[in-house]
């Protein structure tokens, strides 16, 4: 177990440089039982700064809706109340609970309201990461959201066999960074980085082979086997690829009609997320698209559902409009 001692050097970097916590904000904390220390010792930064700090603690929730997917992700009417009375809300929890909480009301109308609001990735107390990092991170963000402004269409290719056209035309592009701004939409700190844009709902085509991580499957690391997802008209028709993919058949089946949408396109832009983990997803190099809803956190997302499923390919090859920006996970801009 962790010493306090430890974990201070991890908080002071989530409070002082992601959150920017300053004296007299209402800092929400919201945690599970297993990440009790790490919500402590950012209670206990925050008060060093004159915030007023108050931990929520939501390990029931979180372990009935890691346990079926069935289970909604809504918070009860107390937490949403809580949340949208404060000036910052930070939440170290399981990070796949924390990934789809991202999708609930309260978390959009928070924002809506200019709050700060992030999740805590794993391992405060052994982050190998300095400000300059965090610094690279954000700006290699800043470099993709240029480079495609304005674009209409992306071709995703990886040594795996994905192989798809997604179209972006009129979606802007939404940063996901480190540095959390008020009003800005929820994302995991301190290691992850993305550049996300709401898929086009009827317009990707072609094959995505998901060969990192899998939210939803109950699989917490790398899938033991890739899966393949078959896409037409915007829709995932056909999954397929062992026991993984059929239970993320399954879910999808069973939830609503825009469940099987392709919904979110991501581009990882952090060095520092690992690989094998929910944070895969912000790391360099790897793209991720998500089943289901894009209306809460997207701007411009027109499918409503109750899924957000993540999942991530590896070594991607991305042309915008025929240019090419990234060569086998390497920026070429």
């Amino acid at each position: 177990m962790k010493s306090y001692s430890t974990l201070i050097k991890g908080a002071r970097l989530v409070v002082e440089r992601c959150f920017a916590v300053k004296e007299g904000d209402s800092v929400l904390i919201i945690a599970d039982e297993d990440h009790e220390r790490e919500a402590k010792a950012i209670a206990g930064v925050a008060v060093s700064y004159g915030a007023y700090p108050v931990v929520a603690d939501v390990s029931h929730h979180v372990s009935q809706c890691l346990a079926s997917m069935a289970v909604p992700m809504e918070p009860s009417k107390t937490l949403a109340a809580a949340m949208k009375a404060s000036d910052v809300i930070i939440i170290t929890t399981n990070l796949e609970w924390a990934n789809r909480f991202a999708h609930v009301d309260p978390v959009a109308e928070s924002v809506a309201l200019g709050v700060k609001i992030g999740s805590i990735e794993e391992g405060m107390a052994d982050w190998d990461l300095t400000y300059d990092d965090i610094d690279l991170i954000v700006g290699r963000a800043e470099k993709l959201i240029a480079a495609m402004e304005g674009a209409e269409w992306c071709h995703v290719t990886t040594p795996a066999g994905t192989d798809v056209m997604v179209c972006i035309k009129d979606r802007p592009a939404l940063k996901v960074v480190p540095i959390k701004g008020a009003g800005e939409m929820m994302g995991p700190v301190p290691l992850w980085g993305e550049v996300a844009y709401a898929a086009v709902e009827d317009k990707t085509e072609g094959v995505i082979i998901v060969d990192g991580i899998m939210l939803g499957v109950g699989e917490p690391r790398s899938l033991k086997e890739p899966m393949r997802w078959e896409i037409h008209d915007g829709r995932c028709t056909d999954i397929s690829g062992g026991v993984a993919a059929d239970l993320l058949r399954e879910v999808v089946a069973g939830s609503d009609e825009n469940a099987n949408v392709i919904a979110e396109y991501a581009i990882g832009t952090s060095h520092k997320s690992p690989t094998g983990s929910p944070s895969e997803k912000g790391l360099m190099g790897t793209v991720h698209f998500a089943l289901g809803d894009n209306s809460h956190c997207y701007p411009g997302g027109c499918s409503h559902s109750r899924l957000h499923l993540d999942g991530s390919i590896r070594d991607v090859t991305i042309e915008v409009d025929g240019r090419l920006v990234m060569k086998d996970g390497a920026l070429v801009i």
